[in-house]
């Protein structure tokens, strides 16, 4: 389990999580005694296929979590990250109910956790807090529908520009972000050596360079030119669904 922090987060000193500063202030005061601060490390397991989901984990700040389906063969494919936007666990569930997928800690830092039966609760008595986490739930089933087209339709050069930046833009990494070839891998669902590949013709390019356990972006520019469009159909579906989410856009205060 993650290690707890603190026991209480007070109103007046929200984390930095966007789906909890989207809320106003009665909304978020029906929460807050029960928010609890935790430190995240990277690849710390949050749920396993069929564990009871009793707790909402909120990553804050540059922290990213992930969900991974097991395959046959062994290989687990992640098909979402999921960063200060949202939220991973019992989003709009009541009472509780089995993990399918795997979800875990992808980059490592501060979360706030939540009982759900708090969360619950405070949903019961509030229409507009019912309102913001269905309507996140949405957005997340979006990234979902689009992560499914892009592995189906888009290339592995593609899709690798696309996590890239992706995790740049949820970790406000300038150059450097955090992935090691082996989680890009998991990423894009394919084997060491198609990433590497990849990964060596962008070095080719000028695109980026690799040091140890990180990938430092040159020119993103570039990047943004060589990756699918899938990240902007889904920051768009966030701006019309819950404006000001989504990292990048214009974040609460």
């Amino acid at each position: 389990m993650l290690r707890r922090r603190d026991d209480t987060l007070m109103v007046i000193d929200r984390p930095y999580n966007n789906l909890l500063r989207r809320l106003d202030a009665d909304d978020y005061a029906l929460i807050a005694p029960y928010l609890a601060y935790e430190q995240g490390e990277a690849d710390e397991l949050l749920y396993s296929p069929g564990d009871d989901v009793n707790t909402v984990h909120f990553p804050c700040g540059p922290s990213l979590a992930t969900f991974l389906v097991a395959n046959e063969d062994g290989r687990n494919v992640e098909t979402i990250l999921v960063g200060r936007e949202g939220a991973v666990g019992g989003i709009v569930s009541e009472g509780y109910l089995p993990a399918y997928t795997r979800i875990s800690v992808k980059f490592g830092g501060p979360f706030v956790r939540l009982p759900i039966h708090k969360l619950d609760a405070a949903k019961a008595q509030s229409k507009t807090l019912r309102n913001v986490f269905a309507r996140y739930a949405d957005c997340m089933l979006a990234q979902i529908f689009q992560s499914t087209a892009c592995n189906a339709i888009h290339s592995i050069e593609q899709r690798t520009a696309k996590w890239i930046i992706s995790a740049m833009e949820r970790t406000d990494a300038e150059e450097i972000v955090p992935l090691t070839h082996e989680q890009l891998s998991t990423l894009l669902g394919v084997g060491r050596s198609y990433t590497s590949r990849v990964i060596q013709i962008f070095k080719a390019e000028g695109i980026l360079h690799t040091r140890r356990g990180a990938i430092l972006v040159c020119d993103r520019e570039a990047l943004q030119a060589r990756a699918c469009l899938c990240n902007e159909s889904v920051k768009s579906h966030f701006e019309e669904v819950l404006s000001g989410v989504y990292p990048g856009a214009e974040e609460g205060t």
